[in-house]
Protein backbone atom coordinates (compact mmCIF):
# COMPACT_ATOMS: atom_id res chain seq x y z
CA UNK A 1 0.00 0.00 0.00
CA UNK A 2 2.71 2.48 1.06
CA UNK A 3 4.87 1.40 -1.90
CA UNK A 4 2.08 2.16 -4.35
CA UNK A 5 1.49 5.52 -2.66
CA UNK A 6 5.14 6.54 -3.07
CA UNK A 7 5.19 5.32 -6.68
CA UNK A 8 2.14 7.42 -7.56
CA UNK A 9 3.54 10.38 -5.64
CA UNK A 10 6.83 10.23 -7.54
CA UNK A 11 5.03 9.92 -10.87
CA UNK A 12 2.82 12.87 -9.99
CA UNK A 13 5.81 14.96 -8.90
CA UNK A 14 7.69 14.11 -12.10
CA UNK A 15 4.63 14.96 -14.20
CA UNK A 16 4.37 18.36 -12.48
CA UNK A 17 8.07 19.02 -13.11
CA UNK A 18 7.82 18.06 -16.79
CA UNK A 19 4.66 20.10 -17.33
CA UNK A 20 6.25 23.07 -15.58
CA UNK A 21 9.39 22.74 -17.69
CA UNK A 22 7.31 22.48 -20.87
CA UNK A 23 5.45 25.63 -19.88
CA UNK A 24 8.74 27.48 -19.38
CA UNK A 25 9.94 26.37 -22.83
CA UNK A 26 6.71 27.54 -24.46
CA UNK A 27 6.62 30.89 -22.65
CA UNK A 28 10.21 31.71 -23.67
CA UNK A 29 9.04 31.81 -27.32
CA UNK A 30 12.11 30.07 -28.69
CA UNK A 31 12.40 29.10 -32.33
CA UNK A 32 9.63 26.58 -33.14
CA UNK A 33 12.16 23.92 -34.17
CA UNK A 34 13.93 24.18 -30.82
CA UNK A 35 10.68 24.26 -28.86
CA UNK A 36 9.37 21.12 -30.57
CA UNK A 37 12.71 19.32 -30.17
CA UNK A 38 12.84 20.03 -26.43
CA UNK A 39 9.22 18.98 -25.92
CA UNK A 40 9.86 15.71 -27.75
CA UNK A 41 12.93 15.05 -25.61
CA UNK A 42 10.98 15.70 -22.40
CA UNK A 43 8.07 13.48 -23.43
CA UNK A 44 9.87 10.63 -25.18
CA UNK A 45 12.88 10.26 -22.87
CA UNK A 46 11.57 10.21 -19.28
CA UNK A 47 13.86 11.56 -16.54
CA UNK A 48 16.94 11.60 -18.80
CA UNK A 49 15.24 14.11 -21.08
CA UNK A 50 14.50 16.45 -18.19
CA UNK A 51 18.04 16.10 -16.83
CA UNK A 52 19.36 16.88 -20.31
CA UNK A 53 17.26 20.06 -20.44
CA UNK A 54 18.33 21.02 -16.91
CA UNK A 55 21.98 20.96 -17.95
CA UNK A 56 21.81 22.13 -21.56
CA UNK A 57 18.53 23.91 -22.20
CA UNK A 58 18.30 26.83 -19.81
CA UNK A 59 18.39 30.40 -21.04
CA UNK A 60 21.04 32.89 -19.86
CA UNK A 61 19.83 36.04 -21.64
CA UNK A 62 18.97 37.59 -18.28
CA UNK A 63 22.70 38.49 -18.01
CA UNK A 64 22.52 40.65 -21.16
CA UNK A 65 22.57 44.09 -19.54
CA UNK A 66 25.84 43.66 -17.60
CA UNK A 67 27.59 42.27 -20.67
CA UNK A 68 26.26 45.13 -22.82
CA UNK A 69 27.39 47.78 -20.32
CA UNK A 70 30.98 46.49 -20.28
CA UNK A 71 30.97 46.30 -24.06
CA UNK A 72 29.89 49.94 -24.30
CA UNK A 73 32.64 51.10 -21.91
CA UNK A 74 35.31 49.40 -23.99
CA UNK A 75 33.75 50.67 -27.22
CA UNK A 76 34.21 54.20 -25.90
CA UNK A 77 37.93 53.50 -25.48
CA UNK A 78 38.09 52.40 -29.12
CA UNK A 79 36.48 55.70 -30.10
CA UNK A 80 39.06 57.61 -28.08
CA UNK A 81 41.82 55.77 -29.94
CA UNK A 82 40.12 56.71 -33.25
CA UNK A 83 39.93 53.07 -34.25
CA UNK A 84 36.92 53.42 -36.51
CA UNK A 85 36.28 53.74 -40.21
CA UNK A 86 35.16 57.00 -41.94
CA UNK A 87 31.84 56.47 -43.70
CA UNK A 88 33.05 57.62 -47.14
CA UNK A 89 35.37 54.58 -47.39
CA UNK A 90 32.60 52.00 -46.93
CA UNK A 91 31.81 50.04 -50.14
CA UNK A 92 28.32 50.83 -51.34
CA UNK A 93 27.28 47.22 -51.93
CA UNK A 94 27.90 46.34 -48.26
CA UNK A 95 26.89 49.63 -46.65
CA UNK A 96 23.61 48.23 -45.31
CA UNK A 97 25.28 45.22 -43.67
CA UNK A 98 28.10 47.30 -42.21
CA UNK A 99 25.65 49.85 -40.85
CA UNK A 100 23.43 47.16 -39.30
CA UNK A 101 26.36 45.52 -37.52
CA UNK A 102 27.62 48.88 -36.33
CA UNK A 103 24.25 49.97 -34.93
CA UNK A 104 23.20 46.75 -33.26
CA UNK A 105 26.58 45.28 -32.30
CA UNK A 106 28.90 48.24 -32.09
CA UNK A 107 31.07 46.52 -34.70
CA UNK A 108 32.98 49.49 -36.06
CA UNK A 109 34.52 48.96 -39.51
CA UNK A 110 38.25 49.67 -39.64
CA UNK A 111 40.59 50.05 -42.58
CA UNK A 112 44.35 50.31 -42.80
CA UNK A 113 44.78 46.67 -41.77
CA UNK A 114 47.46 44.33 -43.06
CA UNK A 115 45.80 40.94 -43.55
CA UNK A 116 47.31 37.48 -44.08
CA UNK A 117 45.42 34.19 -44.32
CA UNK A 118 47.19 31.30 -42.58
CA UNK A 119 46.18 27.95 -44.07
CA UNK A 120 47.91 25.55 -41.68
CA UNK A 121 48.40 25.04 -38.00
CA UNK A 122 52.16 25.18 -38.48
CA UNK A 123 51.92 28.59 -40.18
CA UNK A 124 49.73 29.90 -37.35
CA UNK A 125 51.94 28.64 -34.54
CA UNK A 126 55.09 30.00 -36.19
CA UNK A 127 53.46 33.41 -36.71
CA UNK A 128 52.17 33.42 -33.12
CA UNK A 129 55.58 32.53 -31.67
CA UNK A 130 57.22 35.31 -33.69
CA UNK A 131 54.65 37.79 -32.40
CA UNK A 132 55.19 36.63 -28.81
CA UNK A 133 58.94 37.15 -29.10
CA UNK A 134 58.36 40.78 -30.08
CA UNK A 135 55.70 41.49 -27.41
CA UNK A 136 56.58 44.47 -25.21
CA UNK A 137 53.51 45.37 -23.13
CA UNK A 138 50.86 42.64 -23.11
CA UNK A 139 49.70 39.37 -24.64
CA UNK A 140 46.06 38.30 -24.54
CA UNK A 141 44.96 34.86 -25.74
CA UNK A 142 41.45 33.44 -25.76
CA UNK A 143 40.96 29.87 -26.96
CA UNK A 144 38.54 26.99 -26.67
CA UNK A 145 41.30 24.38 -26.36
CA UNK A 146 44.82 24.78 -24.97
CA UNK A 147 46.24 21.26 -24.93
CA UNK A 148 48.98 19.81 -22.78
CA UNK A 149 50.86 18.45 -25.78
CA UNK A 150 53.94 19.42 -27.77
CA UNK A 151 52.33 22.50 -29.35
CA UNK A 152 50.57 23.57 -26.15
CA UNK A 153 53.77 23.32 -24.11
CA UNK A 154 55.71 25.20 -26.78
CA UNK A 155 53.26 28.13 -26.66
CA UNK A 156 53.12 27.94 -22.85
CA UNK A 157 56.89 28.22 -22.63
CA UNK A 158 56.86 31.22 -24.95
CA UNK A 159 54.18 32.87 -22.78
CA UNK A 160 56.32 32.16 -19.72
CA UNK A 161 59.28 33.88 -21.38
CA UNK A 162 57.05 36.90 -22.04
CA UNK A 163 55.99 37.03 -18.40
CA UNK A 164 59.59 36.77 -17.19
CA UNK A 165 60.64 39.83 -19.17
CA UNK A 166 57.77 41.89 -17.74
CA UNK A 167 55.09 41.49 -20.39
CA UNK A 168 51.54 41.16 -19.03
CA UNK A 169 50.15 37.79 -20.13
CA UNK A 170 46.47 36.91 -19.82
CA UNK A 171 44.89 33.67 -21.00
CA UNK A 172 41.23 32.66 -21.19
CA UNK A 173 40.62 28.97 -21.89
CA UNK A 174 37.27 27.24 -22.01
CA UNK A 175 36.72 24.89 -19.08
CA UNK A 176 34.74 22.35 -21.12
CA UNK A 177 37.10 22.53 -24.09
CA UNK A 178 40.00 21.78 -21.72
CA UNK A 179 38.30 19.09 -19.61
CA UNK A 180 40.98 16.57 -20.53
CA UNK A 181 43.84 18.95 -19.67
CA UNK A 182 45.23 18.47 -16.15
CA UNK A 183 44.54 21.37 -13.80
CA UNK A 184 48.22 21.33 -12.91
CA UNK A 185 49.05 22.49 -16.44
CA UNK A 186 47.28 25.82 -15.89
CA UNK A 187 48.36 26.11 -12.27
CA UNK A 188 51.96 25.99 -13.46
CA UNK A 189 51.21 28.84 -15.84
CA UNK A 190 49.90 30.93 -12.95
CA UNK A 191 53.01 30.18 -10.91
CA UNK A 192 55.12 31.34 -13.86
CA UNK A 193 53.40 34.73 -13.96
CA UNK A 194 50.71 34.00 -16.55
CA UNK A 195 47.21 35.12 -15.57
CA UNK A 196 45.28 32.05 -16.75
CA UNK A 197 41.53 31.87 -16.14
CA UNK A 198 38.94 29.24 -17.10
CA UNK A 199 35.79 30.49 -18.80
CA UNK A 200 32.68 29.61 -16.76
CA UNK A 201 34.15 26.64 -14.85
CA UNK A 202 31.70 23.75 -14.71
CA UNK A 203 31.49 22.72 -11.08
CA UNK A 204 28.59 21.61 -8.95
CA UNK A 205 26.33 23.16 -7.77
CA UNK A 206 26.64 25.85 -10.46
CA UNK A 207 26.89 23.39 -13.36
CA UNK A 208 23.47 24.01 -14.87
CA UNK A 209 23.91 27.67 -15.73
CA UNK A 210 27.28 27.23 -17.44
CA UNK A 211 27.76 23.92 -19.22
CA UNK A 212 25.71 24.84 -22.28
CA UNK A 213 27.27 28.25 -22.97
CA UNK A 214 30.87 27.83 -23.98
CA UNK A 215 33.58 30.21 -25.17
CA UNK A 216 34.45 28.94 -28.63
CA UNK A 217 36.52 31.97 -29.66
CA UNK A 218 40.09 31.72 -30.93
CA UNK A 219 41.69 35.16 -30.75
CA UNK A 220 45.14 36.48 -29.83
CA UNK A 221 46.23 40.08 -29.23
CA UNK A 222 49.83 41.29 -28.96
CA UNK A 223 50.40 44.86 -27.70
CA UNK A 224 47.04 45.94 -29.14
CA UNK A 225 48.46 46.22 -32.68
CA UNK A 226 48.83 42.60 -33.86
CA UNK A 227 46.24 39.85 -33.62
CA UNK A 228 44.85 36.55 -34.84
CA UNK A 229 41.30 35.27 -35.33
CA UNK A 230 39.99 32.07 -36.84
CA UNK A 231 39.19 28.44 -36.15
CA UNK A 232 42.53 27.18 -34.80
CA UNK A 233 42.97 26.17 -31.18
CA UNK A 234 46.35 25.63 -29.55
CA UNK A 235 46.84 21.90 -29.91
CA UNK A 236 49.06 19.41 -31.70
CA UNK A 237 46.26 18.12 -33.94
CA UNK A 238 46.35 21.38 -35.91
CA UNK A 239 49.99 20.77 -36.81
CA UNK A 240 50.45 16.98 -36.88
CA UNK A 241 49.59 15.00 -40.03
CA UNK A 242 49.59 11.56 -38.40
CA UNK A 243 45.82 11.23 -38.89
CA UNK A 244 45.63 13.14 -42.18
CA UNK A 245 45.74 16.84 -42.90
CA UNK A 246 43.85 19.15 -40.53
CA UNK A 247 42.50 21.90 -42.78
CA UNK A 248 41.76 25.19 -41.06
CA UNK A 249 42.12 28.95 -41.41
CA UNK A 250 43.40 31.78 -39.24
CA UNK A 251 43.51 35.47 -40.13
CA UNK A 252 46.64 37.40 -39.08
CA UNK A 253 45.84 41.08 -38.56
CA UNK A 254 48.14 44.07 -38.07
CA UNK A 255 46.36 47.37 -37.64
CA UNK A 256 43.42 49.13 -35.98
CA UNK A 257 41.05 46.13 -36.23
CA UNK A 258 43.05 44.55 -33.40
CA UNK A 259 41.31 47.04 -31.12
CA UNK A 260 38.03 45.21 -31.74
CA UNK A 261 39.68 41.91 -30.79
CA UNK A 262 40.96 43.64 -27.66
CA UNK A 263 37.45 44.79 -26.76
CA UNK A 264 36.17 41.23 -27.10
CA UNK A 265 38.91 39.82 -24.92
CA UNK A 266 38.61 42.43 -22.18
CA UNK A 267 34.83 42.01 -22.03
CA UNK A 268 35.31 38.27 -21.50
CA UNK A 269 38.14 38.93 -19.05
CA UNK A 270 35.68 40.77 -16.84
CA UNK A 271 33.50 37.65 -16.88
CA UNK A 272 36.29 35.29 -15.80
CA UNK A 273 38.41 37.55 -13.56
CA UNK A 274 35.95 40.18 -12.36
CA UNK A 275 38.26 43.01 -13.45
CA UNK A 276 37.26 45.52 -16.13
CA UNK A 277 40.47 46.81 -17.70
CA UNK A 278 39.98 50.29 -19.14
CA UNK A 279 43.47 51.75 -19.50
CA UNK A 280 43.98 53.47 -22.85
CA UNK A 281 47.36 51.72 -23.29
CA UNK A 282 45.50 48.57 -24.36
CA UNK A 283 44.00 50.50 -27.29
CA UNK A 284 46.99 52.21 -28.95
CA UNK A 285 46.30 54.46 -31.90
CA UNK A 286 47.35 52.86 -35.18
CA UNK A 287 48.43 55.59 -37.58
CA UNK A 288 48.26 54.23 -41.12
CA UNK A 289 47.79 55.67 -44.59
CA UNK A 290 46.70 52.34 -46.04
CA UNK A 291 43.00 52.41 -46.97
CA UNK A 292 42.75 48.67 -47.70
CA UNK A 293 41.98 45.84 -45.31
CA UNK A 294 38.49 47.03 -44.34
CA UNK A 295 36.87 44.66 -41.85
CA UNK A 296 34.53 44.29 -38.89
CA UNK A 297 34.90 41.94 -35.93
CA UNK A 298 31.47 40.40 -35.31
CA UNK A 299 30.91 38.76 -31.93
CA UNK A 300 28.18 36.27 -31.17
CA UNK A 301 27.05 35.67 -27.59
CA UNK A 302 24.12 33.86 -25.96
CA UNK A 303 23.33 37.07 -24.07
CA UNK A 304 22.97 39.17 -27.22
CA UNK A 305 19.56 40.33 -28.38
CA UNK A 306 20.20 38.99 -31.88
CA UNK A 307 22.39 36.26 -33.40
CA UNK A 308 24.53 38.75 -35.32
CA UNK A 309 26.85 36.27 -37.04
CA UNK A 310 23.87 34.34 -38.36
CA UNK A 311 22.18 37.58 -39.48
CA UNK A 312 25.33 38.63 -41.32
CA UNK A 313 25.66 35.33 -43.17
CA UNK A 314 21.96 35.35 -44.07
CA UNK A 315 22.33 38.90 -45.44
CA UNK A 316 25.29 37.87 -47.57
CA UNK A 317 23.43 34.82 -48.91
CA UNK A 318 20.48 36.99 -49.89
CA UNK A 319 22.64 39.66 -51.58
CA UNK A 320 25.42 37.63 -53.24
CA UNK A 321 25.16 38.26 -56.98
CA UNK A 322 27.59 35.74 -58.46
CA UNK A 323 28.73 33.15 -55.92
CA UNK A 324 28.89 32.20 -52.26
CA UNK A 325 31.28 29.48 -51.04
CA UNK A 326 31.05 28.18 -47.47
CA UNK A 327 33.27 25.85 -45.44
CA UNK A 328 32.17 24.43 -42.09
CA UNK A 329 32.87 21.23 -40.15
CA UNK A 330 29.32 21.13 -38.78
CA UNK A 331 26.36 22.10 -40.94
CA UNK A 332 23.15 22.16 -38.89
CA UNK A 333 21.59 25.40 -40.15
CA UNK A 334 18.75 27.35 -38.61
CA UNK A 335 15.67 27.77 -40.81
CA UNK A 336 16.63 31.36 -41.83
CA UNK A 337 20.12 30.21 -42.86
CA UNK A 338 18.82 27.19 -44.78
CA UNK A 339 16.14 29.23 -46.54
CA UNK A 340 18.61 31.98 -47.48
CA UNK A 341 20.94 29.46 -49.13
CA UNK A 342 18.05 27.88 -51.00
CA UNK A 343 16.74 31.24 -52.23
CA UNK A 344 20.23 32.27 -53.34
CA UNK A 345 20.71 29.08 -55.34
CA UNK A 346 17.24 29.23 -56.90
CA UNK A 347 17.96 32.84 -57.90
CA UNK A 348 21.01 31.75 -59.88
CA UNK A 349 23.83 32.38 -57.41
CA UNK A 350 26.54 29.73 -57.43
CA UNK A 351 26.24 28.43 -53.86
CA UNK A 352 28.69 25.77 -52.70
CA UNK A 353 29.06 24.19 -49.28
CA UNK A 354 32.06 22.13 -48.17
CA UNK A 355 31.94 19.82 -45.14
CA UNK A 356 34.26 17.02 -43.97
CA UNK A 357 33.50 13.52 -45.20
CA UNK A 358 34.04 12.25 -41.67
CA UNK A 359 33.28 14.29 -38.57
CA UNK A 360 34.66 13.67 -35.11
CA UNK A 361 31.16 12.80 -33.82
CA UNK A 362 28.96 10.22 -35.60
CA UNK A 363 25.57 11.83 -35.05
CA UNK A 364 26.83 15.24 -36.16
CA UNK A 365 27.71 13.77 -39.55
CA UNK A 366 24.22 12.32 -39.84
CA UNK A 367 22.79 15.69 -38.83
CA UNK A 368 24.84 17.28 -41.63
CA UNK A 369 23.57 14.70 -44.10
CA UNK A 370 19.93 15.33 -43.22
CA UNK A 371 20.07 18.78 -44.84
CA UNK A 372 21.74 17.77 -48.11
CA UNK A 373 18.55 16.87 -49.98
CA UNK A 374 17.02 20.27 -49.21
CA UNK A 375 20.15 21.96 -50.52
CA UNK A 376 20.63 19.83 -53.62
CA UNK A 377 17.01 20.23 -54.75
CA UNK A 378 17.45 24.01 -54.67
CA UNK A 379 20.64 23.84 -56.74
CA UNK A 380 23.23 24.21 -53.96
CA UNK A 381 26.38 22.21 -54.68
CA UNK A 382 27.62 20.12 -51.75
CA UNK A 383 31.20 18.84 -51.42
CA UNK A 384 32.65 16.44 -48.85
CA UNK A 385 36.34 16.94 -48.05
CA UNK A 386 38.30 13.69 -47.81
CA UNK A 387 41.94 14.77 -47.41
CA UNK A 388 41.89 14.78 -43.61
CA UNK A 389 39.50 16.76 -41.42
CA UNK A 390 38.02 20.06 -42.60
CA UNK A 391 37.76 22.43 -39.62
CA UNK A 392 37.68 25.75 -41.51
CA UNK A 393 34.82 28.12 -40.73
CA UNK A 394 34.95 30.42 -43.73
CA UNK A 395 32.82 32.08 -46.39
CA UNK A 396 33.59 34.09 -49.52
CA UNK A 397 31.30 35.92 -51.93
CA UNK A 398 31.65 37.82 -55.21
CA UNK A 399 35.43 38.39 -54.97
CA UNK A 400 34.79 41.24 -52.56
CA UNK A 401 33.72 39.85 -49.15
CA UNK A 402 34.84 36.99 -46.96
CA UNK A 403 34.55 35.76 -43.39
CA UNK A 404 36.85 33.74 -41.17
CA UNK A 405 36.34 32.95 -37.52
CA UNK A 406 35.21 30.43 -34.96
CA UNK A 407 31.49 30.10 -35.79
CA UNK A 408 30.18 26.94 -37.37
CA UNK A 409 26.95 27.01 -39.36
CA UNK A 410 24.84 25.44 -36.64
CA UNK A 411 22.42 26.27 -33.85
CA UNK A 412 25.06 26.01 -31.13
CA UNK A 413 27.44 28.53 -32.69
CA UNK A 414 24.68 30.95 -33.64
CA UNK A 415 22.78 30.87 -30.33
CA UNK A 416 24.68 29.22 -27.45
CA UNK A 417 28.39 29.83 -27.83
CA UNK A 418 30.60 32.89 -27.49
CA UNK A 419 31.99 33.24 -31.03
CA UNK A 420 33.97 35.77 -33.08
CA UNK A 421 34.19 36.19 -36.85
CA UNK A 422 35.96 38.73 -39.04
CA UNK A 423 33.81 40.10 -41.86
CA UNK A 424 36.36 41.30 -44.41
CA UNK A 425 35.41 43.74 -47.21
CA UNK A 426 38.65 43.47 -49.15
CA UNK A 427 39.05 42.15 -52.68
CA UNK A 428 42.63 40.86 -52.23
CA UNK A 429 41.71 38.78 -49.18
CA UNK A 430 38.46 37.56 -50.77
CA UNK A 431 40.31 36.34 -53.87
CA UNK A 432 42.80 34.45 -51.70
CA UNK A 433 39.92 32.89 -49.78
CA UNK A 434 38.25 31.86 -53.04
CA UNK A 435 41.47 30.24 -54.25
CA UNK A 436 41.78 28.32 -50.97
CA UNK A 437 38.24 27.00 -51.35
CA UNK A 438 38.82 25.92 -54.95
CA UNK A 439 42.09 24.15 -54.02
CA UNK A 440 40.33 22.30 -51.21
CA UNK A 441 37.52 21.42 -53.61
CA UNK A 442 40.01 19.34 -55.61
CA UNK A 443 40.24 17.00 -52.58
CA UNK A 444 36.45 16.66 -52.38
CA UNK A 445 33.75 14.42 -53.72
CA UNK A 446 30.65 16.24 -54.95
CA UNK A 447 27.31 14.85 -53.83
CA UNK A 448 24.92 14.44 -56.76
CA UNK A 449 21.17 14.44 -56.09
CA UNK A 450 20.35 11.38 -58.22
CA UNK A 451 22.97 9.28 -56.42
CA UNK A 452 22.15 10.77 -53.03
CA UNK A 453 18.53 9.65 -53.35
CA UNK A 454 19.74 6.03 -53.61
CA UNK A 455 21.51 5.96 -50.23
CA UNK A 456 20.46 3.10 -47.90
CA UNK A 457 17.10 3.29 -46.15
CA UNK A 458 18.72 2.77 -42.73
CA UNK A 459 20.96 5.79 -43.30
CA UNK A 460 17.96 7.91 -44.22
CA UNK A 461 16.12 6.77 -41.09
CA UNK A 462 19.07 7.70 -38.87
CA UNK A 463 19.28 11.09 -40.61
CA UNK A 464 15.58 11.74 -40.02
CA UNK A 465 15.80 10.84 -36.34
CA UNK A 466 18.89 13.01 -35.91
CA UNK A 467 17.20 15.89 -37.74
CA UNK A 468 14.51 16.04 -35.05
CA UNK A 469 17.01 16.88 -32.31
CA UNK A 470 19.44 18.74 -34.60
CA UNK A 471 18.57 22.15 -33.04
CA UNK A 472 19.84 20.83 -29.70
CA UNK A 473 23.21 19.48 -30.94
Amino acid sequence: MWLEFWEYSLLLAYAVIVIGTAAVILLENRQPAKTIAWLLVLICIPIIGWVFFYFFGQNVRKERHLHKRNFQILTHLMHTAKQHQPSHEIPEEYATLISAMRRHKGAFPTSGNELHLLESGAAFIIALLRALRSAQHHVHIETYIFSNDAVGRLVRDSLTDCAKRGVEVRLIYDDVGCWNVPTRFFEQMQQDGIQAEAFLPVRFPSLTSKVNYRNHRKICIIDGVEGFIGGMNIANRYVSRRKGRWTDLQLHIKGPAVGALQRTFLTDWHIVAGALITEQTYFPHCDTQNQKGLLQIIDGTPVSQYPEIEFGLVWIAMHAKHYLYLQTPYFIPTEPMLNALQVAAISGTDVRIMVPRRTDVFWLRRANDSYFSDLLKAGVRVFTYSSGFLHSKSAVADNSWCSVGSSNIDFRSFENNFESNAFVYDADTALKMRDIFLRNQQACEEIVLEKWRKRPLMQRCVESLTRIVAPLL
